[in-house]
């Protein structure tokens, strides 16, 4: 039996045609009283918190690289966004949420 994750879904919209992103492909949404950053990756929608690990900086204000990682606007901490961690290996982790897309909606798990 695998050690797998149990999470709460919660339907953030209907279609990603339907999120409103920035001209950074980032948006900042509210979810279960916490403040969550989705991105428009060429692999699809990922979310993570809206809160860098280093300073806190606002990761819906920041950018995706050529890497398909999240940039933070304050320091140009770059994160990958399939497991969290800082591409420089200081340490830094991200909060990254699973997004499950299906015909009923997209979802965020908690």
């Amino acid at each position: 039996m695998q050690n797998e994750k149990k999470y709460d879904w919660f339907r953030i919209d209907g279609a990603s045609e339907e999120i409103k992103f920035g001209s950074n492909g980032l948006v900042k949404i509210i979810v279960e009283d916490k403040e969550i950053c989705l991105v428009k990756t060429t692999n699809g929608i990922r979310a993570c918190s809206n809160k860098c690990p280093h300073a806190g900086g606002k990761m819906a204000e920041g950018k995706i690289d050529s890497h398909q990682n999240i940039v933070c606007c304050v320091h140009n901490y770059h994160f990958n966004l399939e497991h969290g961690r800082d591409t420089l290996g200081e340490g830094y982790f991200l909060k990254i949420y699973p997004i499950r897309e299906n015909e009923e909606g997209i979802f965020i798990g908690m």
